[in-house]
């Protein structure tokens, strides 16, 4: 799974200090103006649109679909995880 964040968004930080994104295998993607690779993962899964939108943080998951929002990613998260420890 990834996790597209931006710098100095206040929702993307809150998702990333509440879980170890780390131990869960999410790979993080800052979003910069500067950073092709970055830009084209997005565009990739066609996603440019939701991010000028400024829906963020948009996490991609496994299955390629995605889920945007803060509070939508938080009750994914917290939901795998408790089906991780089941």
């Amino acid at each position: 799974m990834t996790l597209f964040t931006k710098e100095n968004c206040g929702k993307c930080d809150k998702i990333k200090k509440a879980f170890d994104l780390e131990k869960l295998g999410i790979n993080i993607e800052v979003i910069k103006p500067n950073d092709p690779d970055v830009l084209a993962h997005l565009a990739w899964h066609e996603l440019v649109d939701l991010v000028e939108k400024g829906a963020l943080p948009i996490l991609v998951l496994d299955d390629s679909t995605h889920i945007n929002y803060e509070l939508p990613v938080r009750r994914y998260l917290e939901r795998h995880i408790a089906s991780m420890n089941q």
